[in-house]
């Protein structure tokens, strides 16, 4: 159970810079620039290797991802709004274009390219995240205020709600 204030903290995405990032056709990492890597709060080695879903964030609605798997294996740019997790349990969003790299005629791997979101349109996103998720996977995202004596209990329920969740 997350009882810190890390999770509401937003990095903001530079400007004047683009996050970037390949992948292998699993979704495992191959490549990302340094904007990424310190962006997402992670060295580029603890990244290299792993399986692209360590920075999703929760609020993300599952048909999202589905949808931009669907478009990749379809050989289309998928573009879209994504809220992303950082290594401290932070956040950040993206305005994201992936698309197929060929080499030689041949598709090799998947190439994202990230830029800033507007404050207006990552309020706009959060609100359809949430509803989508609240419709399509029967969640919704809470945060509330309990008395001390009751974290146990919280925690208790936290757990028995994640087991429900893996069967």
């Amino acid at each position: 159970m997350e009882t810190t204030f890390d999770m509401f903290i937003e990095t903001e995405v530079p400007e004047d810079e683009l996050i970037v990032s390949r992948t292998d056709f699993r979704g495992i990492i191959t490549y990302v620039n340094e904007t990424f890597a310190e962006i997402s709060g992670y060295k580029p080695e603890e990244l290299i290797g792993k399986p692209h879903n360590i920075i999703r964030h929760p609020d993300m609605p599952k048909s999202a991802f589905a949808d931009m798997w669907a478009t990749l294996k379809r050989g289309e740019v998928w573009e879209g709004y994504v809220k992303n997790l950082r290594k401290d349990k932070g956040y950040y969003w993206v305005y994201a274009r992936m698309s197929t790299v060929i080499k030689d005629g041949k598709p090799v791997e998947y190439k994202s390219v990230r830029e800033p979101v507007t404050r207006e349109k990552k309020i706009e996103m959060q609100n359809l995240y949430d509803k989508m998720r609240a419709e399509e996977e029967n969640e919704t995202r809470v945060v509330l205020y309990i008395k001390n004596d009751k974290l146990d209990a919280a925690a208790a329920l936290e757990r028995e709600v994640s087991k429900t969740h893996e069967t």
